[in-house]
């Protein structure tokens, strides 16, 4: 992955630091990027600059923002920029300018190689961030680590401004500030969590409530192209990355039977080719299996709607977040209970994801160090502490998977496995 920074960036004024950058993918198959930012004072100029590396002075291209605002109790936002380059060519490096009336930030993301089912890509995988000193290590972990991360999978919370008085808003500024360092350069694929629903009907200021529209802070502030895939939600969505197919779903929007979100991912999982994308990787909040007292079962009604398709589809992986420590479950299933058989456990299942609890990142509420004793047969690696994943896809059949946790000086092992593909390795 290649890092840029200009002479611009040791600016020291406000204005210059008050900007908030962030990457995402910006269709469906990866040949564009949203480019999001914040300008405090002034609306225009809403233009980003971009150009290939080498061919600034002969291909300077430009494309125009979408601009929103939003009010939060007594909080309101600078104008929210949201531009979308598109036609963007593989595997190659771009250099993209934020400008505003005072001064302009340059910066860089490289795309990812052409998709195919054998090109290897490399994803870090970070969830309940918040922005603690915990949070810091947790980030700075990720951005030192060896094996470097081409994009971050984020499996949600993300400021938790609702854990301060009043929602405090500012902490979502302070956040994007936090983040930039990483986010700027490489884009992070976003889902949404508890956190992130921000309802707050009890504050009125001036005998208007204007809190409330749940997820509104999330849903002004970070774009994703859920109209690529057909979905009628930005909290539900799905993109094709390199090798890899990510399905985002929601765990606070409604997804019973003939739901929008029920219906929309009945008709998302047939249509993965696994020749062009062998695999599936799934990132949704509570976890459908938890060994740790803290929100236990939170994802069962979830888990019972949607596993038998996970399992039938062979999903490869389900990251959630959630639950403040770390776990990773076997590849097991429980898909067989009915109301007379008493199969209700999990048992192993080689067509089934493994499913990861990430929500170590630092968030701000501490550790969540309560795990049920004796350790589940279901759990295959259990532990309190912060970290983060990275996963190294390899080929159609191979991925190198690691956590590293935060209490050491250095970014260390605790756990890794080389993970199989369901489809490939076991029959299609």
């Amino acid at each position: 992955m290649f890092f840029y920074l200009s002479a611009l960036q040791a600016c020291s004024s406000s204005v210059f630091s008050d900007r908030k950058v962030h990457i995402t993918q910006g269709d469906h198959e990866c040949r564009s990027v949203i480019i999001s930012w914040v300008t405090p004072v002034e609306k225009y100029p809403n233009v980003v600059t971009y150009w290939e590396a080498g061919t600034k002075h002969l291909h300077k291209l430009q494309t125009h923002s979408e601009i929103t605002t939003y009010r939060y109790y007594n909080y309101a936002s600078g104008y929210i920029h949201h531009a979308t380059i598109k036609d963007l060519t593989f595997d190659t490096k771009y250099f993209y300018e934020v400008a505003s009336n005072e001064v302009t930030r340059q910066f860089s993301f490289t795309t990812p190689p052409k998709p195919g089912p054998d090109v290897p890509y490399t994803f870090g995988v970070i969830g309940d961030l918040g922005q603690t000193a915990d949070s810091n290590q947790t980030l700075e972990h990720y951005m030192s680590n060896p094996i470097k991360g081409q994009a971050v999978l984020f499996a949600s919370d993300l400021s938790y401004a609702d854990d301060h008085p009043n929602h405090d808003n500012t902490k979502w500024d302070t956040f994007g500030r936090f983040i930039e360092k990483s986010v700027v350069y490489q884009p992070w694929i976003w889902s949404a969590g508890n956190h992130e629903i921000d309802l707050a009907p009890n504050l009125v200021r001036h005998q208007i409530n204007i809190n409330r529209d749940p997820f509104k802070p999330y849903l002004h502030r970070y774009y994703v192209p859920y109209k690529a895939s057909q979905s009628t939600s930005r909290l539900w969505y799905s993109i094709k990355r390199v090798l890899t197919y990510i399905i985002v779903i929601s765990s606070y929007l409604a997804y019973g039977k003939y739901s929008p979100q029920y219906k929309w991912l009945e008709q998302e999982l047939p249509k993965i080719n696994r020749y062009e994308t062998p695999w599936v990787i799934v990132i949704l909040h509570a976890p459908w299996y938890n060994s740790n007292h803290y929100h236990y079962m939170e994802g069962e009604s979830m888990r019972v709607q949607f596993e038998p398709w996970f399992v039938q589809y062979k999903v490869d992986i389900v990251f959630a977040g959630h639950v403040h420590s770390y776990e990773r479950s076997e590849r097991i299933s429980n898909i067989k209970y009915n109301i007379t058989n008493g199969l209700s456990l999990p048992v192993r299942d080689i067509n089934a994801p493994v499913y990861i609890t990430i929500g170590d990142g630092g968030n701000m509420e501490g550790i969540a160090n309560n795990f049920i004793y004796p350790q589940p047969n279901y759990s295959a690696y259990r532990k309190a502490s912060f970290g983060h994943v990275i996963l190294d896809i390899k080929n159609r059949t191979h991925a190198y998977y690691c956590w590293q946790r935060n209490q050491d000086n250095e970014p260390f092992v605790a756990d890794s496995a080389w993970f199989f593909n369901r489809f490939f390795s076991y029959g299609g």
